[in-house]
């Protein structure tokens, strides 16, 4: 069920929904999220049914503005404020130590919870008028099912959960990549996940140098190893590799163990396969690159294909959000 979010009478119904209980997909800067009130755990638990999410795995709760953020959050270190100040409302969650006796649900059952404030406008349309309804936030992870590609259009939404589930439509989504997350809950800010915002605009704002992530780091949404995989097998090559790869499959299809053919798609930015292969240009520009990465796949994985070479991209640190969700869609 498609809602205009460009009318407001609209957006309220939707906001309705969410304050009384129900699931609303909606669009983000980032990619759709499948929202419910995050301070209602039987509401919450809907998100974990549609999607097949663990329910220990936890979702972002997004919020209108840093003040709601207060909520949700038993203090806000002085990292996590600049980092708010500088980047919200922006592809940027912060995960803080939870305030007691909300939202244990949406943070998987942890003492710490990742909070955001988005840009986009229907989004905010949403928070402004939950909020006026007594919601504090939104609970929302990506709106597909759970470790499958992430939607950034309204199609993407329904092909996942089908007409039934009602969805704002924003649009497509303008980064097309989830947020960056970095957890300020243990007095140093450490990158859990990597988005469009590079470590060094990151680290510019906190005044400290980032660190890697350690074997007792909270969970954190999309972060697992294996995540945003598509149906078909993806790998992940060089440059080099994947040429010589295509110029050992020639000229005909590759050969399958069984009576038929494998089918394979070609995801790349230098490489063209030979005409006969299902082929996606990749731009070269990481910021278009990240725009169009889950729609692309989506596209290839729709055809029917079996594997999805993709060409590896830069190791420039522009590129990290699309390298870290090409490495986990490829660990599946």
């Amino acid at each position: 069920m498609t809602i205009l979010g460009n009318d407001s009478a609209a957006v309220e119904r939707a906001a309705q929904l969410i304050a009384g209980g129900g699931l609303v997909a909606f669009p983000t800067e980032t990619v759709y999220g499948l929202g419910a009130r995050a301070d209602d755990d039987s509401a919450v638990a809907k998100i974990f049914a549609a999607k097949g999410r663990p329910a220990d795995h936890p979702l972002i709760v997004h919020v209108e503005s840093a003040a709601q953020a207060r909520v949700f959050a038993s203090e806000l270190p002085a990292v996590a404020e600049r980092l708010m100040a500088a980047h919200w409302p922006g592809p940027l969650t912060v995960i803080v130590t939870r305030a007691p006796q909300i939202a244990a649900a949406a943070a998987g059952g942890q003492g710490t919870i990742g909070l955001r404030c988005p840009s986009h406008p229907v989004a905010r349309a949403l928070l402004a008028q939950t909020l006026a309804l007594g919601v504090p936030g939104i609970a929302a992870p990506s709106a597909n099912r759970f470790g499958r590609i992430s939607a950034t259009s309204v199609a993407h939404v329904i092909d996942e959960f089908g007409d039934e589930m009602p969805v704002l439509d924003g649009g497509d989504c303008e980064i097309g990549i989830e947020s960056s997350i970095v957890d300020c809950s243990r007095g140093h800010p450490v990158l859990l996940r990597p988005g469009v915002l590079t470590r060094a605009q990151i680290e510019a704002v906190a005044g400290v140098r980032l660190t890697e992530p350690q074997a007792d780091a909270p969970r954190a949404s999309g972060t697992l190893e294996a995540h945003y995989a598509p149906r078909a097998k993806l790998r992940v090559m060089s440059t080099a590799m994947l040429r010589s790869a295509l110029e050992v499959l020639g000229e005909t299809p590759l050969p399958s163990r069984r009576a038929s053919t494998l089918k394979l798609a070609v995801y790349s930015r230098t490489v063209l396969p030979k005409p006969h292969l299902r082929h996606r240009a990749m731009p070269e520009n990481p910021a278009q690159a990240a725009h169009e990465l889950f729609a692309a796949l989506r596209e290839l994985d729709n055809a029917g294909v079996d594997l999805i070479w993709v060409e590896a991209p830069p190791d420039g640190p522009e590129w990290e959000g699309v390298r870290d969700r090409l490495q986990r869609a490829a660990a599946v």
